[in-house]
């Protein structure tokens, strides 16, 4: 049951989304939806306290992907444990995190970005990723572009 809408359309900046999703989803009562926002938070106050400043929105979708890697670790440990009520769970905190997150990036891009790196003379798997990754960083999943490299390389 969704009740609070991201406000992906609005101009806030994606910790004013979070927060405000958050105090939506504590006047609903939705319990589950207040625990996840609510870890996530927390999570985002530390490390703006690591940074001693607001963190920027692509910091926030940094802590975010953190959060959703996190529980899909879980989702595996649990499955593997034969646990499939709690892998469900964190399945469906993965959901609401998800919500926030910034459109991904197209793999069809990622994957030029990498062909060019290895036309610029990058031929092993640590030279291209390290010239890819950064373009990417916060809007792509680190395993999808080292996904990408390892076609491309052993196209190539």
């Amino acid at each position: 049951m969704v009740l609070v809408s991201p406000g992906l359309d609005r101009g806030d900046t994606l910790s004013e989304r979070l927060r405000g999703a958050l105090n939506t989803a504590r006047k609903a009562q939705d319990k589950h939806r207040t625990l996840v926002l609510g870890t996530i938070l927390a999570n985002l106050k530390n490390r703006e306290i690591e940074l001693r400043r607001p963190a920027t929105d692509d910091e926030v979708a940094e802590v975010l992907r953190k959060g959703i890697k996190l529980r899909r670790e879980a989702v595996e440990q649990f499955h593997a444990a034969g646990r499939t009520d709690l892998a469900s769970g964190e399945e469906a905190q993965i959901l609401v995190l998800e919500e926030y997150m910034p459109p991904a990036v197209d793999p069809d891009e990622i994957r030029q970005a990498v062909r060019a790196a290895i036309e610029g003379g990058a031929k092993d798997m640590g030279k291209v990723m390290g010239q890819v990754l950064p373009r990417y960083k916060g809007r792509a999943d680190g395993k999808v572009i080292n996904q990408i490299v390892r076609e491309e390389l052993q196209a190539g």
